[in-house]
């Protein structure tokens, strides 16, 4: 199930499959241990504002379209709405202008003064010099030219000069005074900067009190770095809504942005897609008439499934703000009675780049009005965007009541369930040990239902490590009969037992009667109408197999039923000791803790050494560990690029990388001979300046849905060169650039390639990557692997798929476990990851994503798995299928909200990357040594002395023994 919604991802693959035809021609979708580690010399040292820490801190959205506004500067030095800042340019000095604790002066043009930023005649620029702390700098009392509820863009043209290399960051801030209240300060954006040319600047901020005072200021580049300030611009976007005294205010996001929603100014503003649009206040003989309002608008003479109903809405969408769509809609006409209907962002970038966003679906009907509703975000400034309706087949009208597009609101705080007597370990299942025959029982369905005995006493292992010590299993087993249909077994209501949010694992002994071929069991609730998959196992044998699995119910049901399910009619099913039971999840954690710092730890021993390496016994030692060596990694795409926000969260909190979509073969090429590389080579970039390495996912993928349509309709010898040509393309074209590749993507759930050219292509494609580059480890990668719900690709058939593709000669490197999971139970992974664990093989979660609707759930989702995963001997890397909401495959999955705001998932993340980092303290003893346990990966020490302050770095490797007499040498070298 996660194809199709990992095809909608990053960036829309769906349109890459089907390419447009009409005119205007659319297309869319280790080191070793060592006894003695070289260490570098660092001396340059920052010290954080010691106000900043005290202060409290807000953080403010980034989220505005700032493109217009540096055009107008660039050409002609005005604005759309009222700058607020006095003296922008400089052109006054520094009338206005106040340096905080340090110096400033302008530099006229022409001046040479620093001649790797150009600086157009008659301009000028502040340079804020003598800076001895990173928060000095230049400010501005904006107080009387703001105002409570408006929110104001923020552009400023900055560059730095110094000794630094590459580059530093330059910091736009607020600093609000309250009387007799704290001063407090607002963050408002960052950008990099360096010698090499001006950058601009950009974020948003908005006061929901007005504070007494207010101060806009520029700041951040390390001490004795000068900050250059070519121009200032706070303005207000609503230019006639706020005026300069501050006194009134309207600027809102709550408008509109499409003009004659409900069309009562006929079909203005509205076209047709591909078609003809038509207004009606009735239809069918005045059986269809409007939901609301007196008109609704058709799109008609559909001949392509993507014809239907636009606007354009270019320059009234802006960059990373998210937007609610609301649309109502149906269809009607050629016997369609329902369809899919979606609503589509087309979006063209400024160098021309095409992309299509789907916002969201509805199964449209032609017997009622039904609401469509969903979100999206722009991340850069295109020069345009359509949204349109599009979906049902060709043939079928689309109608359109009306349609709003509004900022999305804030979603009020969360809060976390509150489950009362959780009581963890407690069977809910009535007779488990059928000591009273079948009470509590019912067969489900015509079927014959009795007590045998003859079943495992034991504990089903998975259930034995969450339960631990436990009373055997009675020995009795439930055996139905005379079974006609293969969900017939045995049931029992469990309505009254569930609780809400509380992660249920399920364990079982299953065994079958006699039967010609594999059968599938499967442990299933019936939640009212819904479906909810408890486990299963695949059976071809006589002996009893534990089935496991997992199940968490969110939302309050009339009618909870488990019943066991699957083997074909006529197969006898036999069940004994269900147990079905709520996790304790932090008793699982300690012990995952205890486990983590085994593997992920090393001691280590500082050797301090010098002429007065005597005198340093009792001096201060300070321990940073600047980065954890384990990889931490997230899926991108293009788009995010666009997005500082993303880019700034993702670089700090990630150390690897993989394509969602851009390596991928319907990506690259989603016509014949019409190859595209320009987005994969853009990313590739971006995370090789930033020290992030990537994966490569994937060079084919199995499932024939992800198969691009001129691919499927190859013949055989034509199919087999296209896969030559992709081959030889990709690997020779990012030879030695990626450490990794999925060779065939998803193997256990698809079979494309194999049916068309047989069970050898597999194996080729393995032995040719490897041929074409050598350095990759190479991949299998696949999903449902590590959760018990799927019974083909549980972890013994993984295995076997393993071993027969290392058989038959494929140099099979790595094993992916993609990790889209629900209710993860921690026993049921550490299983999985056990038995992959035999085949001695690097393990990755690649692609790992929970959803839950309450965030607080999904954090502890999220932190089962990466507990498991870090804690696990077999795991060397663990990948987030993203992280950014909007730009993930699945629903409520984000750490991370649309407008960049952290949610408690994104926080637990963070908690446990500082949980995993290393930052000791304390005294050089007699011996001239300081020793601590710390992770995995580069550290810095600071030595602090009554003269000085010295800064070495140095790095701790994987190692069974102590890294013992790290010399650290106290004396700095000039």
């Amino acid at each position: 199930m996660y194809i199709m919604k990992r095809l909608c991802a990053f960036s829309f693959a769906r349109r890459l499959f089907k390419p447009r035809t009409t005119h205007s021609q659319e297309s869319k979708e280790r080191m070793e241990q060592s006894p003695i580690v070289t260490v570098e010399d660092n001396f340059d040292l920052q010290e954080s504002r010691e106000s900043m820490e005290k202060s409290p801190m807000i953080t403010a959205n980034n989220n505005f379209d700032s493109q217009s506004a540096t055009e107008n500067e660039k050409e002609t030095g005005s604005y759309a709405a009222t700058n607020i800042i006095l003296n922008h340019e400089f052109s006054d000095g520094l009338h206005s202008w106040h340096p905080n604790c340090c110096d400033a002066f302008v530099v006229p043009a022409g001046s040479g003064y620093h001649k790797g930023l150009a600086v157009e005649e008659g301009c000028c620029y502040a340079v804020v010099s003598n800076r001895k702390e990173c928060w000095q700098g230049l400010e501005q009392d904006i107080t009387s030219r703001v105002s409570a509820g408006s929110t104001y863009t923020v552009s400023a043209c900055v560059g730095a000069s110094g000794t630094f290399q590459g580059s530093v960051e330059v910091l736009a801030t607020l600093k609000l005074v309250y009387q007799n209240s704290e001063t407090s300060y607002l963050f408002i954006a960052k950008k990099a900067a360096s010698e090499e040319c001006w950058e601009i600047l950009e974020g948003s901020f908005s006061l929901s009190t007005m504070p007494d005072q207010v101060i806009f200021y520029l700041e951040g580049p390390p001490a004795r770095t000068d900050l250059l300030i070519k121009s200032v611009v706070i303005s207000c976007p609503s230019s006639t809504a706020c005026d300069s005294s501050g006194t009134s205010s309207v600027c809102t996001d709550d408008d509109n942005i499409i003009i004659n929603p409900q069309f009562d100014d006929g079909l203005n503003s509205w076209s047709g897609r591909g078609c003809k649009v038509a207004l009606h206040d009735s239809m069918a003989d005045g059986k269809i008439t409007p939901m609301s309002g007196k008109s609704f608008a058709s799109a008609t003479e559909r001949t392509q499934s993507w014809n239907g109903i636009q606007q354009d809405v270019t320059g009234r969408v802006k960059r990373k703000l998210a937007y609610e769509v609301s649309a109502v809609v149906r269809i009607y006409g050629n016997n369609v009675t329902t369809a899919d209907l979606r609503s589509t962002l087309y979006v063209k970038a400024a160098d021309n780049r095409e992309r299509y966003i789907g916002i969201a679906s509805v199964q449209a009907t032609d017997k009622d009005w039904v609401k469509l509703q969903g979100k999206f975000l722009i991340n850069d400034s295109p020069s345009q965007v359509v949204v349109f309706l599009e979906g049902p087949p060709a043939g079928t009208d689309i109608l359109l009541n009306n349609l709003v597009i509004k900022h999305a609101a804030k979603a009020p705080p969360p809060s976390p369930p509150v489950i009362e007597d959780a009581g963890f370990g407690v069977n809910i299942i009535t007779n488990t040990s059928l000591n009273g025959g079948t009470d509590g029982w019912f067969p489900l369905g015509n079927c014959a239902m009795s007590v045998q005995t003859g079943s495992p006493h034991i504990m089903p292992p998975m259930a034995r490590d969450s339960l631990g010590a436990h009373e055997p299993l009675s020995g009795r087993y439930i055996l139905v009969a005379n079974r006609t249909q293969n969900w017939m077994g045995p049931a029992q209501m469990i309505t009254d037992k569930v609780k809400l949010y509380l992660t249920y694992q399920v364990s079982a002994w299953v065994k079958i009667g006699q039967t010609s071929g594999p059968q599938n069991v499967n442990v299933a609730l019936g939640v009212d109408s819904q479906w909810v998959n408890g486990g299963q196992a695949e059976i071809s044998d006589d002996r009893w197999h534990e089935i496991g699995g997992s199940f968490r119910i969110e939302k309050q049901a009339a009618k909870v039923m488990v019943y066991i399910q699957g083997p074909a009619a006529g197969v006898n099913l036999m069940v004994a000791g269900l147990q079905i039971f709520p996790v304790d999840r932090r008793a699982r954690f300690r012990h995952l803790k205890k486990q983590t710092a085994k593997l992920r730890k090393r001691d280590v021993m500082l050797k301090f050494s010098g002429s007065d390496s005597g005198s340093l016994f009792g001096t201060f030692v300070r321990v940073r560990q600047l980065q954890n060596s384990f990889p931490f990694g997230s899926a991108i795409s293009r788009t995010n690029m666009d997005n500082e926000d993303f880019n700034a969260f993702f670089v700090k909190n990630f150390n690897w990388s993989v394509f969602g979509n851009e390596l991928k073969w319907y990506w690259t090429e989603a016509q014949q001979g019409n190859l595209n590389y320009k987005d994969a080579d853009e990313l590739l970039d971006f995370c090789t300046k930033n020290n992030i390495q990537v994966r490569g996912h994937c060079i084919f993928w199995e499932v024939v849905g992800t198969v691009q349509a001129w691919v499927q309709s190859l013949n055989k010898n034509d199919l087999m060169t296209a896969v030559q040509n992709r081959l030889t393309g990709l690997l020779t074209r990012y030879k030695g650039k990626f450490p990794h590749y999925d060779v065939n993507n998803e193997m256990m759930h698809g079979s494309f390639y194999q049916d068309r050219l047989g069970k050898d292509i597999r194996v080729n494609m393995f032995k040719t990557a490897h041929q074409l580059d050598p350095s990759p480890i190479l991949f299998v990668n696949d999903y449902h692997v590590e959760d018990g719900c799927d019974t083909r690709s549980y972890p013994e058939k993984y295995i076997e798929h393993i071993l027969d593709l290392q058989e038959h000669g494929a140099p099979v490197g790595g094993i992916g476990i993609q990790g889209h999971i629900d209710s993860p139970v921690g026993p049921i992974v550490c299983s999985a990851l056990d038995k992959l664990g035999t085949l001695g093989l690097p393990i990755w979660f690649t692609e790992v994503d929970v959803s839950s609707d309450n965030e607080y759930v999904r954090a502890d989702d999220l932190e089962v798995m990466l507990r498991e995963a870090y804690a696990h001997p077999a795991v060397e890397g663990i990948m987030l299928w993203g992280f950014w909401e909007l730009f993930m495959s699945r629903s409520n999955a984000h750490l991370v909200d649309a407008e960049g705001d952290i949610n408690e998932a994104g926080k637990r993340y963070l908690a446990l990357k500082h949980e995993w980092s290393s930052h000791p303290h304390g005294h050089i003893d007699e011996q001239g040594q300081f020793s601590f346990s710390g992770f995995h990966g580069s550290y810095e020490v600071e030595i602090i002395t009554v003269s000085k302050k010295i800064t070495k770095k140095f790095v701790v490797d994987k190692g069974d023994n102590a890294l013992a007499g790290l010399p650290i040498f106290s004396q700095q070298r000039r």
